[in-house]
């Protein structure tokens, strides 16, 4: 059989048109498989797929539900204005996260009072201003703390939108810590009634941009706070899908 050289340029130009007809499927399929999957994610788990709905009012006299906080990574705690136990150590950790991140507009803290009987909103402002306006000391042990003196500050600050003290319901703050951020102390309260009841817990949780928790720290361990400001980092790369909100 005789194969002439027309032949032979026919078949290799069949040749690359199947070469190249391939290269475009995979090519496009390639395509469509890195373009759905997310090289962002984090590789920290999943502690609580979705926090409840919640409704709290903030120390400017704002209602905050979970509208506000979609997108955004978030730290959650809960505290009392007049604790002078912990709530000092770990407010002041909290205001190293606050100063971290306070300039990025896809980051929150929230600090829920556990005392809502007594933090009314006019307590939960002086106390953000205390917070936000005190020199962040740091300790001979390592630790940090707080000094604020009135008497030196002269204006405040202006409306502040990343660090919410809220307060609520009882019942409704309780269960957010105990069925949605999972920070409770674990102690089964040995009462029933919801007004005689205590939460007194040093954790934070954090939570991401889908509304799902994926980190518990110890707010008085410093190698947990440095964990806890390397995860946020990493949440915040993360991408936002949109989901349903009723």
């Amino acid at each position: 059989m005789i194969v002439t050289s027309s032949k032979l340029y026919s078949m290799g130009k069949k040749w690359y048109w199947y070469v190249g007809f391939f290269i475009i499927l995979f090519g496009v399929y390639f395509l469509y498989f890195f373009s759905q999957e997310d090289f962002s994610q984090s590789n920290l788990p999943i502690i609580n797929n979705n926090i409840q709905p919640f409704s709290f009012t903030n120390q400017n006299g704002k209602i905050l539900t979970e509208r506000d906080i979609e997108g955004k990574v978030f730290v959650a705690e809960f505290f009392f204005t007049t604790c002078k136990g912990i709530c000092p150590k770990m407010n002041a950790n909290m205001r190293r996260v606050f100063d971290n991140y306070k300039a990025d507009s896809s980051f929150m803290i929230l600090s829920h009072t556990c005392m809502p009987e007594t933090d009314s909103i006019p307590l939960l402002k002086k106390y953000e201003q205390r917070m936000l306006n005190g020199l962040l000391v740091q300790n001979d042990d390592g630790s940090f703390k707080i000094k604020y003196d009135s008497t030196l500050v002269t204006t405040q600050n202006a409306e502040n939108v990343k660090w919410n003290f809220v307060t609520g319901d009882k019942s409704s703050l309780y269960k957010m810590a105990r069925q949605s951020y999972m920070i409770d102390n674990n102690k089964p309260d040995s009462v029933s009634n919801i007004a005689d009841q205590f939460i007194h817990t040093q954790f934070f949780a954090l939570v991401d941009k889908q509304s799902r928790v994926r980190g518990v720290y110890d707010g008085l361990k410093e190698d947990e706070i440095k964990k806890l400001l390397i995860d946020i980092k990493a949440l915040l790369k993360e991408k936002y899908q949109t989901r349903s909100l009723n």
